[in-house]
């Protein structure tokens, strides 16, 4: 697509040969018009934007610096060329100011000016794809922190508004956010699996990298609005925006928009299964929340189609949950419901718990009276491989357990063996939960003893984190677990309490008292003592002692403010 150039001087004979001589077509330019001065300029402007403007300077009405400083001024984005008889340094040093690109002397030297128009318009092309680059780099930075949040929201981690400034664009503009959700996830009796599920860790989450953008490829060519989120190993949401009122059937009923919705996602869903077939070789089963969800039911929409997809009839690749379920699905109901005590249990090192909970899947599976033995083991396929992915995620599953609880999945296993393979490992799974919580509470003493030791100096998080031998980002978590708070508003209670003492029992100044709690800056000391404490350090000083004493402490007159 052509730029467009405007030619702006007040004698006629040189924009028509401007016109003639250049070759504007080669340069990728069309000539958008023509002014005689800066007035006419901005007019054709404001209505027909252009790429490049070439102006002369002295011109009547208003002159080419004029005309400049108002482009500049109103944020007109086209680049300029200055074309002068004046020789005067004045004129092209304010050029210059103006950011004018070039300034070109008449007579004008028509080969020459070819070449500068050819420089910038080549220099405006790279920076607009740069702009471009950018923009994407933006675009998908923004995407991965809405994936975040929205990864929050699925699992019930935050309550967020759908206003929140991470949430894309295209949801801002609707305003209240309503999401179609659909869960893909592998299929553990496919023989595909095999395969799989024999790759290291390594190659598994390449994998899965692999196949979110195998998704998010296919929806994009589409042109749906999406977020793709990995939830757990092998298993993926979708939320694709809008649904059953995108877009509204003139003149149906709810019946009717609810079939075309269903059979919109049927084609979306089939499209993503056959792309991860296509590209990744292995096949992946769905299941979509029967109606669309806004933000704040897509935690349960979640929970009931993965629920759904393991513990209901085999409704095929595709199925629909969140409907009324046969009587059947409640026995399954039951047992999903013990297995996230189980793990409850499990993660917090409760052997106690995890052995009830295990009574109680044994108790439900006797009672399960005319449940045939392949759909027990259905339920309880689904609750190894739920075990297993949550034991995977807190770091408790030794790969060789991994690969025994694989192998008691196959289909020449009873539901007794089962039973005992998920015993097993939920029971040493608490186990190692234990002697994991453990080493992290000493750890945690460790640290915390290293902070109140240099606690009145420059101390950061990366500092305590490393001193322990942990990430920033992990010793955080483990810091705020153990203490119920962060090493920020841990570190600054300390040093507020260590001011209060000294604001009580010492005559010091508060400059003073900042520098010995860690404060090199005396005024951020009392901003943060003043959202402490609710009064200044002088304030509180005064109510400790009453104004009568106040003139026993060394104050600098700033310490009152």
């Amino acid at each position: 697509m052509n730029g467009k150039v405007l030619l702006v001087d007040d004698e006629p004979p040189i924009t028509r040969n401007l016109e003639k001589v250049i070759p504007w077509s080669m340069l990728g330019l069309e000539i958008a018009g023509t002014a005689r001065n800066g007035v006419e300029a901005l007019e054709l402007l404001a209505a027909d934007p252009a790429d490049l403007v070439l102006c002369d300077i002295r011109m009547p009405v208003m002159d080419g610096l004029e005309l400049v400083r108002q482009i500049r001024e109103r944020g007109l984005p086209c680049d300029v060329i200055m074309l002068s008889g004046y020789q005067d340094f004045a004129y092209t040093r304010s050029a210059i100011q103006y950011g004018v690109k070039d300034y070109i002397l008449k007579p004008i030297p028509y080969d020459e000016l070819t070449g500068v128009i050819a420089r910038v318009m080549s220099e405006r092309r790279k920076r607009a794809q740069q702009e471009r680059e950018e923009q994407r780099k933006l675009e998908r930075i923004m995407d991965l922190a809405n994936e975040k949040l929205l990864y929050d929201v699925l699992m019930d981690y935050t309550d967020s508004t759908p206003d929140n400034w991470l949430l894309a664009g295209q949801e801002r503009l609707l305003g209240e956010p309503k999401y179609t959700l659909v869960v893909l996830d592998i299929d553990v009796c496919s023989e595909d699996v095999r395969d799989w599920r024999d790759w290291p860790d390594k190659e598994r989450k390449r994998w899965n990298f692999a196949v979110c953008n195998i998704l998010r490829d296919a929806l994009r060519r589409e042109g749906v609005p999406h977020s793709v989120i990995q939830m757990r190993d092998g298993e993926w949401c979708v939320l694709l925006l809008g649904g059953a009122d995108d877009p509204p059937v003139p003149g149906g009923a709810d019946a009717e928009r609810e079939q075309l919705c269903g059979k919109r996602v049927v084609g979306w869903t089939e499209l993503l299964l056959k792309a991860v077939r296509q590209h990744a070789k292995l096949g992946l089963h769905a299941g979509a929340y029967y109606k669309i969800a806004a933000m704040n039911e897509l935690s349960a929409a979640y929970t009931t189609v993965r629920r759904g997809m393991q513990l209901a009839s085999d409704g095929g690749p595709i199925a629909f949950y969140g409907a009324e379920q046969p009587p059947a699905y409640e026995i399954g109901r039951t047992l999903w419901e013990i297995a996230e005590r189980l793990i409850a249990a499990m993660k917090r090192g409760d052997a106690g718990g995890v052995d009830q909970e295990q009574r109680r899947i044994a108790k439900r599976l006797q009672g399960a009276g005319g449940v045939p033995e392949g759909r027990l083991k259905a339920w309880l396929h689904f609750l190894a491989l739920h075990l297993m992915r949550e034991l995977k995620e807190a770091g408790l599953l030794p790969r060789e357990q991994e690969e025994a609880l694989w192998r008691k999945m196959d289909r020449r296993f009873g539901v007794k063996d089962l039973l005992a393979a998920i015993r097993q490992a939920s029971s040493e799974g608490a186990a190692r939960s234990t002697d994991k919580r453990k080493h992290s509470e000493l750890l945690m003493e460790q640290a915390k003893h290293y902070i109140d030791r240099h606690l009145f100096r420059d101390l950061s998080v990366e500092e305590a984190a490393t001193h322990v031998g942990l990430s920033t980002s992990h010793f955080s978590l483990l810091f705020k677990g153990a203490f119920g708070e962060t090493f920020i508003e841990y570190v600054t209670g300390q040093r507020m309490e260590a001011a209060k003492a000294l604001l009580q029992d010492t005559p010091k100044s508060v400059a003073q008292i900042a520098k010995e709690v860690g404060y090199s800056e005396r005024r951020y000391f009392t901003k943060v003592f003043m959202k402490y404490t609710g009064q200044n350090p002088t304030e509180y000083r005064m109510a400790l002692h009453g104004a009568g004493t106040y003139a026993q402490f060394e104050e600098d007159p700033e310490d009152e403010r």
